[in-house]
């Protein structure tokens, strides 16, 4: 059904700049890590850049890596039964990426995950993941808090999209978003809101977001 003709280029870690991995190391601030285990911790991790449009995982397919977004925005979503893109959430510079479930479970996703712009990405695979954990009894106390506020943001997504209007749930969501999401396509904005297109762009076109 898909054609998936991208090409990323990937970079080994060792060209990870002192700022690129200031970022990294701020997503886990409940580990401590010695001089050496830091640069052990960084081998691990490699850089790959994705074009518009890329898709990075394809819905049947098992995800190999868990990614730390650099640049860029990713959509998560899966097919209905039309065949449109009903959008389940997004990723961009600073946040977490990849079909977590599929990743965790070593089980074919059944979402896809799409660079909506060019995207850089730190890419580690399964097995040094899980090495991580082995090595490392902090990493327990980060994915608990990890998965503990996935879990919580889905519910109260959730909770939202039963309770809020259409307007609510655009003024909420464009109050609390960042920059960076407001000029992806408003086709995945209006299906992330559960709401159509046109709906979007009317509220779009009467408030100042």
């Amino acid at each position: 059904m898909f054609n998936i003709t991208f090409t990323f280029k990937e970079i080994l870690s060792a060209g990870m700049n002192d700022e690129t991995f200031l970022h990294l190391k701020a997503f886990f601030p409940q580990v401590a890590l010695s001089e050496q285990e830091e640069n052990h911790f960084k081998s691990l991790w490699s850089v790959r850049t994705f074009n518009q449009y890329d898709l990075i995982t394809e819905a049947g397919n098992i995800e190999r890596y868990f990614y730390f977004v650099l640049e860029g925005v990713q959509a998560i979503y899966i097919l209905n039964e039309r065949g449109e893109k009903v959008v389940l959430g997004f990723s961009y510079s600073g946040s977490p990426s990849g079909a977590f479930d599929s990743f965790i479970k070593k089980q074919p996703s059944d979402t896809f995950l799409e660079a909506l712009k060019p995207s850089k990405m730190l890419a580690i695979s399964y097995e040094d993941y899980q090495s991580l954990f082995e090595k490392h009894p902090d990493f327990y106390v980060w994915g608990h808090e990890f998965f503990q506020n996935i879990l919580f943001g889905r519910l109260h997504r959730e909770v939202e999209l039963l309770t809020l209007s259409a307007e609510q749930r655009y003024t909420t969501f464009m109050q609390r978003c960042p920059d960076e999401l407001k000029v992806i396509p408003q086709k995945y904005l209006a299906s992330y809101l559960n709401m159509k297109p046109e709906t979007f762009s009317r509220l779009r076109s009467c408030t100042s977001y």
